[in-house]
């Protein structure tokens, strides 16, 4: 029991940064997001358009088929259910550890088991009185959908106002943790709700779970807005819901588990200091995840101000001074004196300083492959020895004019890309090349992971360079189009305002996918060659991608 009270935030610290742990592909829409995940297969096969098949309509036929096809393999949104599920569980534990929770567990068991005639009937008590925790949470992750919307939920992934606002709502919660204030409830709602706790038979007990919703608030408050926040800019429509189903049930689990087993409670550490240090890994955490969303809002609209050496500079003195905090250096206002460093402390203070010395090569340009995924891309790097040492500074083959829209974007290592489609395609046709077409975002966590992962690849990077007229197609910028290029979609039945809006609705309208990173392979007429696909991290299977291509296109 001692070592959870300090393994629980490395858990959380996975939870809390995605990219330390491997992706699900093409589920993440906060996407990373990927931020923006399919919630939505489109089939329609009228605005699928191929130019000139070698076979008329059977041709068309066969192509609408790879294409549904293709949307139902990117289209994966069980997968990020459980991602979230998963997240909100151990949120949840994370939760257990708190200062206003753990000192309530000894004390709401042994009311059961004192006021029961029969361990039967305590155990009974304790299940309802979980299971009433759990439908508090899940009804309010319902209503978190209910009020947003499902399209609203997905929107929020790429919006640079709620991305900003998140920032800020991140960083009150980590400064609340941290111990400058604490977020509380009213108490007329505390006292309303404790007042029906008194109540004999099931309302009695689910306002108990009430009561300790509202009274837990300023230490859950800050996980389960975080939490919310995570799920609510995957995408998913149950997103939030199944977050607070994860949260709920960790939440639950330890109050059912002790009324069963009462003598597990002797075994139970004290409440002590140790608690307030939970909450203060947990603000130090919340502080680095802030960045992440700010990062988002700054690349969306070219800021140019949180750049990849900014990031990681930050990130590096926020766990360096965490690795001091858990070693006794750094104290704030309500930790207990440290007299001594336990030993689950000790190695939790050496995994959190190995990991801030890990990135310090980041700040040169390594691509730091562990956490790429949560970085700004390599291409804002003003200093970056990795890239130069590809060779990327003779990549640039392809064209020696100006490409549209180069001003606002740089290809990942080095590589001379289009960001127009049209632009691209009749550039491919001069030079007799295939295309492909790298349908991503600032905010996607998968394109992050793949060009530093995969794309580095010798073998991949090279069939990219050489064999490839490469177009990266932003689907979250928010650049304005001249008015003259702003329409209405005649597919979504919006107004087309942004070149985000323009590549997002070309995606959805012709391939039938809204998913990042989405790579389709066409020859320099438009056909489609080969079955698109969405993240693969394997470099094999991906070269194998790419390679198909080539020999289709041939």
């Amino acid at each position: 029991m001692k070592i959870l009270k300090l393994i629980i935030p490395v858990l959380l610290c996975l939870v809390l940064c995605p990219s330390l742990y491997a992706q699900t592909p093409d589920t993440i829409s906060t996407d990373d997001i990927v931020f923006s995940d399919v919630t939505d297969t489109i089939i329609d096969s009228a605005n699928v358009t191929v130019a000139e098949t070698k076979n008329g309509s059977e041709g068309i036929s066969q192509v609408e088929s790879t294409l549904k096809s293709s949307a139902t393999k990117v289209s994966a949104p069980g997968q990020s259910i459980w991602q979230i599920l998963l997240e909100g569980f151990l949120s949840g534990l994370a939760a257990v550890l708190m200062p206003c929770i753990f000192p309530m567990l000894p004390l709401t068991v042994s009311f059961f088991t004192k006021s029961s005639s029969s361990r039967s009937s305590a155990i009974g008590k304790a299940l309802i009185y979980g299971l009433s925790i759990i439908v508090i949470y899940v009804v309010l992750g319902l209503l978190v959908t209910v009020i947003f919307g499902s399209d609203a939920l997905n929107n929020l992934s790429t919006n640079g106002i709620f991305n900003f606002l998140f920032f800020i709502l991140l960083i009150v919660f980590a400064v609340s943790f941290l111990g400058a204030f604490e977020i509380t409830l009213p108490s007329k709602w505390v006292n309303a709700v404790d007042s029906k706790a008194d109540t004999k038979g099931f309302g009695g007990l689910f306002f108990m779970a009430g009561t300790l919703a509202l009274v837990s608030f300023s230490c859950t408050g800050p996980i389960i807005g975080t939490l919310l926040v995570r799920a609510a800019t995957m995408g998913e429509l149950l997103g939030p819901a199944a977050g607070m189903l994860g949260f709920s049930t960790a939440l639950a689990i330890p109050f059912a588990l002790f009324a069963l087993f009462p003598s597990w409670l002797k075994s139970l550490p004290k409440s002590g200091g140790w608690l307030n240090s939970v909450k203060v890994v947990l603000g130090f955490l919340e502080l680095a995840l802030a960045l992440k969303f700010l990062s988002n809002v700054d690349l969306a609209y070219h800021w140019n101000l949180l750049d990849r050496e900014v990031f990681l500079a930050l990130w590096i003195v926020i766990f360096g001074l965490l690795g001091l905090y858990l070693l006794g250096k750094v104290k704030f206002a309500h930790d207990s004196p440290v007299t001594s460093i336990p030993l689950p402390r000790f190695f939790l203070a050496v995994i959190t300083l190995t990991f801030t010395i890990y990135m310090i090569p980041g700040l040169w340009g390594a691509p730091l492959k562990a956490i790429s995924a949560f970085l700004p891309p390599q291409h804002t790097q003003d200093f970056d020895l990795f890239t130069a040492g590809l060779g990327a500074s003779s990549a640039s083959k392809h064209s020696a004019v100006p490409h549209k829209y180069s001003d606002k974007f740089d290809a990942p290592l080095g590589l001379d890309a289009f960001f127009d489609y049209e632009e691209g395609l009749a550039y491919a046709k001069s030079v007799n090349k295939p295309v492909m077409i790298d349908f991503t975002g600032h905010a996607c966590v998968n394109c992050r992971k793949m060009e530093a992962s995969v794309w580095s690849d010798k073998k991949i990077l090279e069939t990219i360079r050489e064999k490839y007229v490469l177009i990266q197609l932003y689907v979250d910028d928010k650049t304005e189009l001249p008015k003259e290029e702003q329409t209405v979609s005649a597919f979504k039945k919006k107004k087309i305002r942004t070149i985000g809006n323009k590549w997002s609705d070309f995606q959805a309208s012709r391939f039938n996918s809204n998913s990042q990173p989405f790579y389709v392979l066409l020859s320099n007429n438009g056909e489609l060659l080969v079955q698109p696909t969405g993240a693969e991290f394997d470099t094999e299977k991906y070269l194998k991608f790419l390679e198909s291509g080539l020999a289709a296109f041939k």
